[in-house]
């Protein structure tokens, strides 16, 4: 299989890179790198993958990539991550996670592309839920621009699979966690309280630490993107553990000392996916439990810093 790889010098994408080479696929991956880090790459790049530095919202630099790469499959995960910035710039954060969406699927369409994977989110679409764990069918309830930018590229995936019959599919994300994670940016919890761990450094719960989340770890959602490559589902997959665990929980199984700020305007109390649906369609079911993820976390973390 010949594949894209959108965001792929990414903390997801990386390892999704991977596991494409480790099944023998051939790989294009298209970043700007103002998120992803090359290092990420260096085993890929030295076992075959090409690297192509472009901005997913410009059509020009995406049709020349598929121009020369012609993927077969695309994973699309380039995105404007950073939920607090797509409230201070939601015009940045539509331009890159709408505009750049729609550029991707047109050049899938003009170039042949037989599948578009999409990595969407589960909690910043559902909000604050009546039904936890949640499943695709609940409203779509949004809490920032960020949510919305995402849904609105999933309907664009909707748009081609009815105008042009493109075989596309949006994996809803919980939150993911695992190597490669960085600590200090727009990361999830776990890679920030392993990052204090390491230094020697509290955490910081903002709020009461009540609040909940679902965890995943990054191989289970490679898994994932792999299981849905091989299928022609469509539409919209949950994926998560369908298992609440509140930040409380996470810093005592991270064994972090921790300290306590005033909570953040707009933050979801409860967010837990319900992954019933991909698991009858594609028999994807997330496989490593919190704690042994996150002592993987902890491993990776101290080898690259012993770097």
């Amino acid at each position: 299989m010949r594949a894209l790889v959108t965001g792929g010098a990414g903390f997801i994408g990386s390892n999704l890179v991977d596991a494409l080479l480790e099944h023998g696929h051939e790989v294009t991956i298209l970043d700007d790198l103002s998120s992803g880090r090359r290092q990420n790459l260096d085993d890929a790049l030295a076992r075959g993958a090409t690297l192509v530095e472009g901005d997913v919202a410009e059509p020009g630099q995406v049709r020349e990539v598929f121009a020369t790469a012609r993927p077969e499959t695309v994973f699309h995960l380039a995105a404007q991550i950073d939920v607090r910035h797509s409230l201070l710039d939601p015009v940045f954060d539509a331009r890159v996670n709408v505009g750049g969406t729609a550029a991707i699927l047109e050049a899938a369409r003009e170039h042949g592309s037989r599948r578009v994977l999409f990595a969407s989110t589960g909690g910043a679409l559902y909000g604050d839920s009546d039904v936890v764990p949640t499943p695709e069918d609940a409203p779509i309830r949004p809490m920032a621009a960020y949510g919305t930018s995402k849904f609105c590229a999933e309907q664009y995936l909707g748009l081609y699979d009815r105008l042009y019959d493109m075989s596309t599919c949006a994996l809803r994300f919980g939150n993911v966690y695992g190597p490669r994670q960085d600590p200090k940016g727009e990361a999830g919890v776990i890679a920030i309280f392993c990052g204090a761990k390491l230094a020697g450094r509290p955490g910081t719960i903002f709020g009461d630490g009540t609040q909940t989340r679902d965890y995943v770890y990054v191989g289970d959602v490679v898994g994932a993107f792999l299981a849905a490559a091989d299928s022609d589902e469509r539409g919209s997959f949950n994926i998560g553990t369908g298992v609440e665990t509140s930040v409380l929980e996470l810093a005592e199984a991270i064994e972090l000392e921790t300290e306590f700020k005033p909570a953040r305007t707009g933050e979801v109390a409860r967010s837990c996916l319900d992954p019933s649906r991909i698991a009858e369609r594609l028999g994807w079911r997330a496989q490593v439990p919190l704690r042994d993820g996150i002592g993987r976390t902890l491993d990776a973390a101290r080898d690259e810093l012993a770097v």
